[in-house]
């Protein structure tokens, strides 16, 4: 079995926006825009992909514990930058989950 220089994140943060068709390519955008500040200076942040399907846009974003997931979604990046830069583009409000992974 092949081994990975990285451990799994022991969280995931998941949040689901709903996104117009038209709107997805700027909103992927943005998501290429703050994913380095993301990993580089938010602690406990591991990974974050883009999901995007026929009906939404999803965010999968790995953490090391809940704790630091939690702390993502107060820190000024997410509520100042991110979330500001995704509202015009938002229909609906994001559908935010925090699991545990096993």
């Amino acid at each position: 079995m092949a081994t990975s220089a990285f451990a799994d994140p022991g969280s995931f943060l998941e949040i689901t926006l709903s996104i117009a068709p038209e709107n997805r390519a700027a909103a992927a955008a943005i998501y290429a825009e703050y994913k380095e500040p993301f990993l580089s200076s938010i602690d406990g942040a591991e990974t974050k992909t883009l999901l995007v399907r026929d009906t939404d846009v999803q965010v999968l974003h790995g953490f090391a514990t809940n704790e630091a997931a939690e702390k993502y979604l107060s820190s000024d990046l997410f509520t100042q930058d991110v979330f500001v830069a995704l509202k015009p583009y938002v229909l609906a409000d994001p559908d935010i989950r925090i699991y545990q992974a096993h």
